[in-house]
């Protein structure tokens, strides 16, 4: 049965006033229970992509910053209204639920009459309301103004294809376990349960429409998982041309170095095959590690799972170097606001020089663990230069041993197309990504 809908807006108000609070999304929307969950998430997104303009809606409309939750579900209601187009339901109703909810609940059952008022006015004035707004850069874009002005910086020409791609909705994308199928074999599966999908690269598949894991063909026995197209070019990337070419080889030795929740390091295992390389997955977050072996255990798949600071390699590393690194490295997040819309509004500006220092002593740490001749793939979902392109020349200007090998560099959000020299990239829908490829001299 379906909740009624001012329910649906107090969840989403109060996961809204929690990620305001400093939680991330993932988190506030967990705190949902299971059965309303997907609905309220969906709303959740919906106000966080437009989040910029329903606060500057607020402010025309109020005088004084209401508390903490009155504020969400105003913003909530503002959200999803703002554009009839967009609207999930009817503005009108959307507005009388949103009266309703405050009124059902006791923390915000004082401001009833207040948000009521703030909304019967936008319902009377709001093409006037949205053309004012429109001359607010935050308000128009969605984003924090200081992300706006360095992805002016960083993209001159292509900053506001950028930020337009952040408010869509991301694609579902599938990974073929190829262990187990192929992406020829499974996209017949998918289409004879009704299913459309395209292919994606080598073993990606994109779905016509998202749908709930257990709706797909043999998910649960691993025959494939879900996984965005720049994702997907990691471990091609990094095992091209290192994989062992006869039978009763040697295995490569291959860390993945900052591994939860495992996607990369059972890609890595899937392409390798049986007893062609021996991956240990090293994460730093013992909760998070658990997430590695689950994704392993479901697709059929082994691998080392240590749960160690990868940048103190004296706490873990046996002194035999490695053929093949892989560093997907904590970073801003900046290349998946589409499918994490609370990312924008809970970076600070100061983060990214933080997270660049981070990454710069993971890089020295890990580089001298390469075999001469062997390969570290660095990695970060971030369109910010200062975590892509700018720390691999510092890394380059430093370490004279060092190639930098072809590599796509920087992906935007939804740009598709081949990248020069890179095999099998993917051509669809994807998010932003940095790949730089060093090989060792």
């Amino acid at each position: 049965m379906q909740p009624p809908l001012w329910r649906q807006l107090q969840l989403t108000a109060g996961a809204l006033a929690s990620i305001r609070a400093g939680t991330s999304g993932s988190v506030a929307f967990e705190a949902v229970e299971p059965a309303l969950r997907p609905g309220v998430q969906a709303l959740g997104f919906q106000v966080l992509r437009w989040l910029g303009r329903a606060e500057a809606l607020r402010r025309h409309l109020a005088k004084r910053t209401p508390p903490p939750l009155p504020d969400a579900l105003l913003c909530t209601a503002l959200g999803l209204a703002w554009d009839a187009e967009r609207a999930p339901y009817e503005p009108f109703t959307l507005v009388d639920q949103a009266v309703e909810a405050a009124k059902r609940n006791p923390a915000t059952r004082a401001q009833a009459s207040f948000i009521n008022a703030c909304l019967r006015r936008f319902l009377r004035e709001r093409d006037e309301l949205v053309a004012i707004t429109d001359q607010e850069p935050v308000a128009q874009w969605n984003h924090p103004r200081w992300w706006i002005e360095k992805l002016k910086r960083d993209h001159p020409r292509d900053w506001q294809r950028i930020l337009n791609a952040d408010n869509a909705q991301a694609p579902m994308t599938l990974r073929v376990n190829t262990q187990k199928s192929t992406a020829a074999a499974y996209l017949l599966e998918l289409e004879a349960a009704g299913l459309p999908a395209t292919r994606i690269g080598a073993s990606g598949l994109q779905l016509g429409r998202a749908r709930p894991v257990q709706q797909l063909p043999g998910f649960a026995d691993g025959a494939c998982s879900v996984q965005d197209a720049a994702a997907q070019m990691a471990a091609p990337l990094l095992l091209d041309g290192l994989l062992p070419a006869k039978p009763g080889a040697a295995p490569l030795r291959v860390l993945d170095a900052c591994a939860a929740p495992g996607g990369k390091t059972a890609h890595l295992l899937e392409l390798a095959g049986p007893g062609a390389a021996e991956v240990i997955a090293l994460e730093v977050d013992a909760v998070r590690s658990r997430r590695i072996d689950e994704t392993l255990s479901r697709l059929g798949l082994q691998a080392k799972v240590v749960v160690a600071d990868a940048a103190r390699p004296a706490d873990w590393w046996d002194g035999t170097p490695f053929d093949a690194i892989l560093l997907d490295a904590p970073c801003t997040a900046s290349g998946i606001v589409r499918r994490h819309p609370d990312v924008r509004w809970l970076r600070r500006e100061s983060d990214t020089a933080q997270l660049a220092a981070q990454q710069a002593a993971l890089l020295a740490a890990l580089w001298p663990l390469v075999r001469p001749g062997g390969r570290l793939l660095y990695c970060t979902c971030s369109v910010f230069r200062e975590e892509g392109s700018q720390q691999i020349d510092a890394f380059l200007a430093h370490n004279t041993d060092a190639r930098l090998q072809p590599s796509p560099g920087h992906l935007l959000p939804q740009s598709g197309g081949n990248v020069r020299g890179v095999p099998d990239n993917p051509s669809g829908d994807h998010d932003g990504f940095f790949y730089a490829l060093l090989e060792k001299r």
